[in-house]
């Protein structure tokens, strides 16, 4: 059965964050409809990960080039500082919600949400 499926990464420790890279890349390739929203501390990883070289850089831009990532975290992403890092990498800023994305903005679109 094919889910929607939303995960929100909100652990800005790589290690963590890429676990939300895989399970989304494995989740679409296993026919589910999916998208990625990076929150919290996660923002802060954005402008390394689109460095060439650097651990998961590839995994980055395939859920950017597969069009998964739904957008970052407006909010998060100007208190860790990479918010001209999102706005470079023409990454969707979500803010519906005080400056934040909104887990009921996914839900009214039949999400199921996974936090990491």
């Amino acid at each position: 059965m094919k889910k929607k499926i939303v995960i929100f990464a909100f652990q800005g420790e790589l290690m963590c964050f890429a676990h939300a890279l895989l399970n989304a890349i494995d989740l679409k390739e296993q026919g589910h409809e999916v998208k990625l929203v990076i929150e919290g501390s996660a923002t802060g990883l954005i402008g390394t990960l689109n460095e060439k070289g650097t651990p998961f850089h590839a995994l980055y831009r395939r859920v950017i080039t597969e069009e998964i990532l739904a957008g970052v975290c407006k909010a998060c992403a100007g208190k860790t500082d990479s918010l001209f890092a999102a706005e470079k990498q023409d990454l969707t800023l979500l803010s519906e919600m005080n400056g934040h994305p909104g887990f009921s903005t996914w839900l009214k679109k039949g999400y199921e949400i996974i936090t990491l």
